[in-house]
């Protein structure tokens, strides 16, 4: 879900790159991906979006054929053995976390051959893809949240329902800032980009907020938690763990996303080496994020089988 944006038939250039080129008043930059300071300096060159052309397709039509395996042994496993899963990967839990990241992997597709031929499903659509791709996550980091403070997954009753409720449909609103600060760009094939507004626009400083939130206010906040308060310790299991995979591999993309803010706010000195190479760390910890779709449903199985294979062990 980058911002990389063809320029030209044969040179792609990044949309935070000429952001980020737009701010710096003593630069210019020519057709080759380089930019070059008025006085005598070497150029800059940044290759990262002719790289995530070639690159995404594959990683993200693969991530997708993948995940969905996963996610649908995972809805079979849930269908088979109702009475297997029990507390802290509970079948409630589960079944909605199998459906997050149904969804968030669904959208691979359609994303993957965006890069490579173009998006012409339009504007509508391309919000329509950045909505639904926030709300699996944010969906996501409420269940993941919730299930480590309370056992109100325990089983379904009114109170799951009407949280579960809650979840969605606040996943869905907070994922609403992510579809307005998204759009499309034809230069000269369009694009769908994740950001089509200013850095400092409102709607993108809410949708900042809040994806900082998910993704490092909440683990962090979860933690601190837990250390602190006797209760929520006792009541740490190991399964829990697994379902802070999703935690963990989209942290330091919330990290990348505060750093871009501020090289693009003109808050942090934007360096050569920064040019080169910054674009590459945000990219990639968007991929490693976008794993969470593969590594849940298998992370999930592996825990529920080694469970079922040390219960005879427990047992005599």
């Amino acid at each position: 879900m980058g911002n990389c944006i063809p320029v030209s038939p044969s040179v792609l250039e990044s949309k935070n790159s000429l952001d980020l080129l737009d701010i710096m008043g003593n630069f210019s930059y020519n057709d080759n991906n380089t930019i070059f300071l008025d006085y005598d300096a070497a150029p800059c060159h940044n290759q990262y979006c002719p790289l995530f052309q070639r690159v995404a397709p594959t990683f993200l039509a693969v991530t997708c054929a993948i995940a969905t395996l996963g996610t649908g042994a995972l809805l079979v496993a849930l269908v088979k053995r109702p009475h297997a899963w029990g507390w802290p990967q509970s079948r409630v839990l589960v079944a909605q976390l199998a459906v997050a990241m149904g969804l968030f992997a669904t959208l691979l597709l359609p994303v993957a051959v965006g890069i490579s031929q173009g998006w012409w499903l339009g504007t509508g659509l391309c919000r329509l893809t950045h909505l639904l791709w926030h709300c699996s996550l944010f969906a996501q980091g409420l269940l993941v949240g919730s299930s480590s403070c309370s056992t109100a997954w325990c089983r379904w009753d009114p109170r799951s329902w009407r949280l579960a409720v809650a979840v969605w449909t606040g996943a869905l609103l907070l994922a609403i800032p992510a579809a307005l600060t998204s759009g499309t760009v034809a230069a000269p094939e369009t694009t769908c980009i994740r950001r089509s507004v200013d850095v400092l626009s409102p709607v993108y400083l809410l949708h900042l907020a809040l994806c900082l939130c998910f993704f490092l206010l909440l683990p962090a906040g979860l933690l601190v938690a837990m250390l602190a308060m006797p209760r929520l310790r006792a009541g740490w299991k190991p399964g829990i763990g697994v379902s802070w995979l999703f935690f963990g591999v989209w942290v330091p993309y919330g990290v990348a996303l505060a750093v871009d803010f501020l090289l693009q706010a003109q808050l942090l000195q934007l360096t050569c080496a920064t040019f080169e190479n910054f674009d590459y760390v945000l990219g990639l910890s968007e991929g490693l994020g976008a794993l969470h779709c593969c590594l849940g449903p298998t992370a999930l199985l592996a825990t529920q089988l080694c469970r079922h294979g040390q219960a005879p062990v427990s047992g005599s």
